[in-house]
């Protein structure tokens, strides 16, 4: 199973101004986590894509060719690419940009975003939202196929004969996921392409996601997919320190940002009580000692199968002194008992 860290760049506010912190320090920050993330032996490194002020991420293709300069072996991907609101020739082609500075580390997890302002920042119309990602999914898939591409669709011009490069390393093709936040359509999707699934597991019980994953299984399996080359991922809301004290503080930064987000999206306040239930056994939350997170990552081995476990690092804008113990004890405790639980 691949170990690794996705972040969104949360930005935490002033209480005094109510004026995030920069973005600048924040994205210097992340290079650096990056950087430790790699050097500890962490396998992958990934980073979503929002456009709202408590984030400082919009692109995560340019911090990931920042981070392809000061890394030697961790691989990159995005965490996720909003596909639906992007230009897929453009999406491949810095992707396969970061792939060549990187020496073939580069990948793409792409879903429909469950956050919405890029479309209407990039002039999309919310009533195509999934002919949108339908169309640009088998755009970019035919671009990571063909050098010359040949494609017409019904939202986008057509593409005749054209030349999309550079090409990626492994004869121009590069990994992509399909990321899902639970819905089966996209699940099915998917499993009938063959492509590899990662799901996002940030709140109620991630047993209730069981049937959803043995329904991927048993159609990648259904559409005639090598089952040896089957890939199946969780990324989910995660952090650690030694110190107890620690992760009860942490509490205020989660809820924050949850209480945020959920501002525009009609939730009620997040509570300590939901808090506390996330981090048991039976919850979404892998926050707790490296210890706990080990037996966590585990669970979901033995629940889930999955190949990949993304622990997303950065909800509520921990210090940075935080953010990069956390990233220590991830590689250096909870990576090699996990791989040693495992035998690999």
């Amino acid at each position: 199973m691949e170990l690794g860290i996705g972040m969104f760049g949360d930005l935490s506010f002033d209480p005094q101004t109510g004026k995030p912190r920069q973005a600048g320090v924040k994205l210097h920050e992340i290079l650096e986590q990056i950087k430790l993330a790699d050097e500890i032996g962490l396998d992958v490194f990934g980073l979503g894509e929002h456009h709202r002020l408590d984030y400082a991420v919009s692109s995560p293709e340019i911090v990931l060719a920042a981070a392809a300069s000061i890394t030697k072996n961790i691989k990159l991907t995005s965490t996720v690419t909003v596909l639906s609101s992007a230009e897929p020739v453009k999406v491949y082609q810095d992707f396969s940009t970061i792939d060549l500075i990187s020496g073939g580390r580069a990948e793409i997890a792409v879903g429909r975003g469950s956050f919405i302002e890029s479309f209407p920042l990039f002039g999309y119309d919310l009533k195509d939202y999934d002919q949108l990602f339908e169309e640009k999914l088998d755009l970019l898939l035919n671009i990571n196929n063909n050098e010359v591409v040949n494609w017409s669709g019904k939202l986008r011009a057509p593409l005749i004969n054209q030349s999309v490069l550079p090409r990626a390393t492994n004869g121009g093709k590069l990994p992509i996921w399909i990321a899902v936040g639970g819905t089966p359509e996209s699940v099915l999707r998917a499993a009938r392409l063959g492509l590899p699934l990662i799901v996002a597991i940030i709140g109620g019980m991630p047993k209730q996601f069981q049937p959803l994953i043995e329904f991927y299984k048993t159609e990648y399996i259904k559409n005639g997919h090598d089952v040896n080359q089957m890939q199946i991922g969780i990324h989910s809301h995660t952090f650690m320190s030694e110190e107890s004290a620690a992760i009860d503080q942490y509490y205020s930064n989660y809820a924050s940002q949850m209480n945020r987000i959920g501002s525009s999206r009609g939730w009620p306040p997040y509570s300590k009580a939901q808090y506390d239930g996330g981090k048991s056994k039976e919850g979404a939350l892998f926050i707790g000692s490296p210890e706990q997170v080990t037996d966590k990552i585990l669970y979901m081995h033995e629940l889930f199968g999955i190949t990949r476990f993304i622990g997303h690092m950065d909800v509520g804008d921990p210090s940075h002194a935080d953010m990069m113990k956390a990233i220590e004890l991830f590689g250096t405790k909870v990576a090699p008992a996990v791989r040693k639980a495992l035998a690999y």
